[in-house]
């Protein structure tokens, strides 16, 4: 939805090109490389991996041009919320911690503490993949879910034609333990 939306925004009608919704995400990258379409969509490592192997070019970040976007949440029941407050506590802060981290660390400094989660990358090539982040500032400071972001991630949807009517913030997000 967010490359759909990117394109909308640069003046390419998503309805002029042909965006193939039917591969499995996980499939998306060796659908790719057999053949199917002429650009891809791929999270990192993965994007960085297949220009490494010759199979294509990264041309542009989707995370860049479809702006600020709350893409990472963490939904929870109200009753949850409620009768475990000191663990949506502990959560928002330790998420707070790493954004802190990464936000007064380096690439390499990142890179060190998180390769081993990237077992077939080296700690350069997570290096190489942090700074892409750092250099777009795809990092939001803090775990507070503004209006504004919650409402553009629900344009993003509609533009997809994935969203009818947009949800009430005030209903679905609780920043109670988040900083602004």
């Amino acid at each position: 939805m967010t490359l759909e939306y990117a394109l909308n925004s640069n003046n390419i009608k998503s309805d002029e090109v042909n965006i193939d919704t039917s591969v499995d995400f996980a499939s998306m990258s060796g659908a790719f490389i057999g053949g199917v379409g002429d650009f891809v969509a791929l999270f990192e490592p993965t994007a960085s991996e297949l220009e490494k192997e010759g199979y294509g070019y990264i041309v542009a970040s989707i995370g860049e041009l479809g702006g600020e976007v709350p893409y990472t949440a963490y939904n929870a029941k109200k009753s949850y919320i409620e009768e475990n407050p000191e663990v949506i506590e502990a959560f928002t802060k330790a998420t707070q911690k790493g954004l802190d981290y990464v936000h007064s660390h380096s690439a390499e400094e990142i890179a060190e503490v998180i390769t081993s989660y990237f077992p077939d990358n080296s700690e350069e090539e997570v290096a190489d993949i942090v700074q892409k982040y750092i250099d777009i500032d795809s990092w939001f400071d803090t775990t507070y879910i503004s209006e504004k972001n919650f409402n553009h991630i629900q344009d993003i949807a509609a533009n997809a034609g994935q969203l009818e009517e947009k949800a009430p913030y005030d209903k679905l997000v609780d920043n109670t333990y988040s900083k602004e």
